[in-house]
């Protein structure tokens, strides 16, 4: 396990950088962040010559990228184009972003696993057949349909909730963007675990544990269930990442001052040291929940063993 765990380490290092690369590429490739600094009007020549060496985009660009990540190992992700330092806007969007990823993932672990739990045991029942049709319309539904619609609904009609997150965004005022942020990838876990537990229900060992008259309880939670959540399990761990980088659609309608609404901003206005900063993060969190994931695996299945 310990030189598995190196190797992958290892290797996400060509990745990041390659990946790294590419967003600084991209990015820088869009527009002249300079020109964009001065909106409609026309900086003087010498001005955004000043500007320019300053913020190192008068070199080529690979030792543009160079000098970023140089900074970056010393913990400086430069400064964005109203002078705040891009850690600093950071540290006000990542731990809200946080949150509201830690509510989705809950809502789409619970309640997607024990629904697919549900039908897949009861695979062509009305049951099944009925989860099916609803987790379709979920996804078909795009999210930011959902979104204004359970807020008009729950905040401004019912009156229920909070139609816009406070600032603060505590705990409690997340569960609605929360669940919104989750229902699309909790539609697919449904699925998912549906499939897996169909499939596996099937298998030697079930009828095994059965035949020597284990509770059923017991074989679904430590025989079927278990073997039944590699799949769920890595698109879980795909999905972090996605919806801590996905969600700004979700913030923009509560009104989040996430990593999402951070990003919008970016591009909004051309920023791309907020948001070359913000992706390098997200990058490294997929790395990161990809290596959890590989880990997992050998838990879940004791079959499962690595060189």
């Amino acid at each position: 396990m310990g030189r598995y765990v190196i190797r992958r380490l290892l290797q996400m290092i060509p990745v990041f950088i390659g990946s790294t690369f590419l967003i600084f590429f991209m990015v820088y490739a869009l527009g002249d962040p300079v020109a964009a600094l001065f909106g409609d009007k026309a900086p003087d020549p010498a001005t955004a010559a000043r500007i320019r060496k300053d913020l190192y985009l008068d070199r080529p660009l690979w030792e543009q990228y160079l000098h970023y990540m140089g900074q970056i190992f010393q913990g400086d992700f430069g400064t964005a184009f109203n002078g705040q330092p891009v850690l600093d806007l950071m540290a006000s969007a990542f731990p809200v972003t946080l949150r509201l990823t830690v509510v989705a993932i809950a809502i789409e672990v619970v309640v997607g696993i024990t629904l697919g739990v549900v039908s897949g045991l009861r695979r062509g029942k009305a049951i099944d057949t009925t989860l099916l049709v609803l987790t379709l319309v979920v996804i078909s539904v795009p999210t930011f349909v959902t979104g204004y619609v359970l807020q008009y609904v729950l905040g401004v009609k019912w009156g229920w909730i909070r139609p816009s997150v406070s600032p603060d965004a505590p705990w409690n005022e997340l569960l609605l963007p929360g669940l919104v942020l989750a229902l699309v990838s909790l539609a697919y876990v449904t699925r998912l675990s549906r499939t897996s537990i169909a499939e596996n229900a099937k298998a030697d060992y079930v009828r095994t544990a059965v035949a020597k008259g284990l509770p059923r309880r017991r074989v679904v939670s430590r025989h079927l269930l278990r073997n039944s959540l590699i799949p769920v399990v890595t698109f879980i761990g795909t999905d972090i990442g996605a919806l801590m980088g996905g969600a700004i659609v979700t913030e923009r309608i509560f009104n989040i001052h996430g990593v999402g609404y951070q990003l919008y901003q970016g591009i909004l206005r051309n920023n791309s040291p907020t948001v070359v900063g913000f992706v390098t993060i997200l990058v490294i969190v997929f790395l990161v929940a990809n290596l959890l994931v590989d880990l997992l695996y050998a838990v879940l299945d004791p079959r499962i063993r690595y060189a």
